[in-house]
């Protein structure tokens, strides 16, 4: 009704909603994990929609991620296209999608109870690269063009969220992620988010696409040295 104010995604979520809001000349933020971010834009009226890794989606009508509505807003996506394009379903609609913005490839590898102490030089190694170490580095065939901590001021009440996670970002736009959480005494849990873009290949299984940037993020990260993992608990 009021039309669409602005998009926004957390931080490690995938970048696909970025090209369609450059498309269609929309602001779209990028924000750290946390649904609190989104709020403040909602209530300033400068987001309608958003979305984080988890597959938490929402609008500005709750502050707080609606599983209910994403059904719903599928529902009608499917309502709308099959209007002109009788028999559309959801995999033709996001081949057609694919077709205009392609393809983003995206995983996430959890490492869950791993001990702490190990997880925490890992990723205190890997800030270090911040000051620009791996930058013009090879990993196959992704060169290193940018290596940062990610750092959010919200544009809403100016408060800064330092050491988000740590970006490596390759010359053609593809990411590696890295954050810890839960450094307790139950172990910790280590997040590695994983993507590539891709304008032309929509058919390949993620995982084979990714294979390389994962072996990528192993190499980078030396999880294995630090951790003892030869393995994720869960592959998202």
């Amino acid at each position: 009704r009021n039309g669409v104010n602005g998009l926004a995604r957390s931080m490690p979520t995938s970048c696909a909603i970025d090209r369609v809001a450059r498309a269609k000349g929309l602001d779209v933020f990028e924000v750290p994990t946390g649904w609190k971010f989104f709020g403040n834009l909602m209530d300033a009226g400068r987001l309608s929609i958003c979305g984080e890794e988890s597959f938490g989606t929402g609008s500005d009508h709750i502050r707080e991620k609606d599983g209910i509505w994403a059904v719903v807003a599928w529902l009608n996506i499917i309502a709308h296209v099959n209007q002109t394009k009788p028999g559309a379903t959801v995999r033709s609609i996001m081949q057609e999608f694919y077709s205009i913005y392609g393809r983003n490839y995206f995983t996430r590898y959890d490492y869950e109870e791993v001990e702490s102490d190990g997880a925490s030089k890992m990723v205190d190694r890997l800030r270090k690269f911040a000051d620009g170490g791996l930058v013009g580095q090879s990993f196959g065939e992704y060169k290193v063009a940018k290596v940062d901590d990610f750092e959010y001021t919200d544009p809403i009440d100016g408060s800064v969220s330092k050491r988000q996670g740590v970006r490596v970002i390759f010359e053609d736009s593809s990411r590696i992620i890295f954050r810890l959480s839960g450094t307790g005494s139950q172990g910790a849990t280590v997040r590695i988010y994983i993507e590539k873009y891709d304008p032309s290949e929509f058919e390949a299984d993620a995982q084979v696409a990714l294979k390389p940037l994962v072996a990528a993020a192993l190499e980078i990260s030396k999880l294995d040295e630090f951790t003892g993992r030869k393995e994720p608990t869960v592959i998202t």
